[in-house]
């Protein structure tokens, strides 16, 4: 049910120029996803009755990539600050309620965080965030008195030499009662360096109506650090990825260095799942009791049933993978592609939208696509299906207990029957009968006193 005493506001109209990218800096991606996007997704754990985007630069570029958010999308024309920016959302805003306000480039903040700033908003009082920076470089910075008493915010443009040396600072996001929000943020000046509407005001106006300012200690000041560049983005994706891997390594899963692992998306797992390093993770992957999976491999959108070992340098997308399979080094498994219990695919195989069936083994060098494969079979290295004729694709049907020999074609549509028996070397453009040897071989030449040509020597 929805939250009918709280709004939602997400500043996300700046340019970004400090990423030097055309990607809008609200749409790069920690671990693939959008920052706006995280930012609204944190949001509505919180239950609001209304989220309000306020976008501008490349507007239609973040509106349509991200339409699938349950959002309102508010335009600030002209980008004259956060301050600005804040008043844009309040004639579409509930006025008996609370607004809290966030900010697009800041993915990594935490609901349980925001729910702190929420219950210490007052009903005549607003609450705000703040931390300690070791490192508070371009940040506002939290000015106090003698006794520790909140006074203000200042922008480090604006601070004074002994006003820099601070550390604790104002993360930007803030909660009010709507109404008196809208009546601080109309009241705004842009007397300061840059000219500009600050949010960063408003806790002195809130004094100054003689309104209690509640500061609420953020625990872990990474959540709060807003991304302006690639450093920041690439500093935050590892934080990101750290706190993933703790995660999973309390609740048992075995990482041989979390340092080098990602998790782009879901994973859940059963017992004794052993990572190697460098494996990422995509999308929502399931994996059994004790998988193995090795370094360098990169698993999108599949399930992994039990007792399955995936060697190294592999990549698995879209797939179902059954119990005590085998799979690599160097083999990759494409979208539909479904391994049967026990069956085995070996190093630099490539399979896709096929069914290879119960015991059955692709060991060696082999493509197999648009094939479906029964339970026993052996397909000898080199072996490829031409499933593709260069405007449809075609089935490729090998019966129970089959043998391709090594290096053979198998020119689709076509059926091999059980038990069958495929010479090495064959290009197999017919159908194949149970229970027999089958090859397609020229007749083998030797050319008598015949001579190689030798390299003349070279002057």
């Amino acid at each position: 049910m929805a939250n009918a005493h709280l709004n939602v506001v997400i500043l996300a109209a700046g340019q970004g120029k400090r990423m030097n990218s055309a990607i809008p800096k609200v749409l790069h991606t920690i671990a693939n996803v959008s920052l706006l996007e995280r930012v609204v997704n944190t949001a509505l754990t919180l239950n609001p009755q209304k989220i309000i985007v306020i976008c501008g630069h490349e507007r239609n570029t973040i509106q349509s990539t991200l339409a699938h958010l349950p959002v309102q999308w508010v335009v600030q024309e002209a980008q004259l600050g956060t301050g600005h920016a804040a008043l844009q959302a309040m004639p579409h805003l509930h006025n008996d309620s609370k607004t809290l306000v966030l900010f697009g480039d800041g993915p990594l903040i935490s609901s349980d965080s925001l729910q702190a700033v929420i219950h210490s908003t007052t009903k005549n009082g607003m609450a705000i965030l703040v931390s300690e920076f070791t490192d508070p470089r371009g940040l506002g910075r939290v000015v106090r008195d003698n006794n520790g008493l909140f006074l203000r915010i200042v922008e480090e443009k604006d601070a004074s030499a002994e006003e820099l040396h601070l550390n604790e600072i104002f993360t930007g996001i803030l909660c009010a009662p709507t109404t008196q929000m809208a009546q601080w943020l109309q009241r705004l000046g842009n007397n300061n360096a840059q000219g500009e509407y600050y949010l960063t005001e408003l806790p002195a106006l809130a004094l100054a109506d003689g309104c209690a300012v509640t500061t609420v200690r953020l625990q872990h000041p990474q959540q709060a650090q807003g991304i302006n560049d690639k450093k920041q983005l690439a500093q935050q994706e590892r934080y990101f990825q750290s706190c993933q891997a703790e995660a999973l390594l309390l609740r048992g899963l075995i990482l041989r260095d979390p340092n080098r692992f990602d998790l782009r998306g879901t994973v859940q797992f059963g017992i004794d799942v052993v990572v190697d390093i460098n494996v990422i993770l995509e999308g929502k992957v399931q994996l059994g009791d004790r998988v193995q999976i090795g370094a360098n491999t990169v698993i999108r959108n599949c399930i992994v049933g039990d007792d399955v070992i995936i060697k190294e340098n592999c990549i698995l997308e879209d797939s179902i993978i059954g119990n005590d399979c085998t799979v690599g080094p160097f083999a990759r498994l494409r979208p539909e592609t479904v391994l049967k219990e026990k069956a085995g695919i070996g190093n630099f195989v490539e399979v896709k939208k096929s069914t290879i069936g119960i015991a059955s083994k692709v060991n060696h060098l082999t493509y197999i696509g648009d094939a479906t494969i029964g339970k026993d079979v052996n397909i000898g290295a080199g072996t490829i299906t031409c499933n593709y004729d260069g405007v449809n694709k075609h089935q490729t049907i090998i019966g129970d207990r089959a043998f391709i020999g090594s290096d053979t074609q198998l020119v689709a549509p076509v059926t091999v029957g059980e038990g069958a028996t495929v010479g090495a070397g064959s290009t197999i453009t017919k159908d194949v009968p149970a229970n027999q040897l089958t090859f397609c071989r020229k007749q083998q030449i030797v050319v008598e006193n015949w001579e190689r040509p030798q390299r003349e020597e070279e002057n």
